[in-house]
């Protein structure tokens, strides 16, 4: 487990804070995916009590895109927000971790249609395209 806090720490940087940018050489990964940063750091870190009505997880949750893509974004906040050994924490977990975490376990978030048990595909909503010329482009006027 390494949810120890020592982990956020401006130590973590290849070069001191006052060297050029161009000599910083960008900090190491701590995890290399984002399944294993779920696994050793923010399950450890952030416990909560899943008990299928006040909160929800998926056993297989890397069939969720949306968990897949929340997960991922908690890893990136937190390998950048480490290296601040001020307020990195306190950001990490004010800014990303209760906002995604709040969503990933809501009963009708990601992981509804799931049980502690097993993984059930959501019945996905196939919206109709709007007509030709109500969203254009915004790439392509004024070129």
């Amino acid at each position: 487990m390494t949810n120890d806090i020592g982990r956020f720490s401006s130590r973590d940087t290849e070069a001191p804070a006052d060297a050029p940018a161009q000599e910083q050489k960008p900090a190491e990964l701590v995890y290399g995916s984002a399944e294993q940063f779920l696994h050793e750091q923010l399950l450890p870190t952030y416990v909560r009590d899943v008990d299928d009505r006040a909160a929800k997880w998926c056993i297989e949750w890397y069939y969720h895109p949306e968990a897949v893509t929340r997960v991922e974004a908690l890893w990136r906040a937190w390998e950048h927000l480490r290296l601040d050994g001020a307020t990195g924490i306190s950001v990490w977990f004010k800014d990303h971790t209760d906002h995604h975490m709040n969503v990933l376990l809501d009963p009708r978030g990601p992981f509804y249609k799931c049980d502690m048990q097993k993984h059930r595909d959501p019945e996905h909503l196939e919206p109709k395209k709007a007509p030709e010329g109500w969203f254009p482009d915004v790439r392509t006027q004024g070129n």
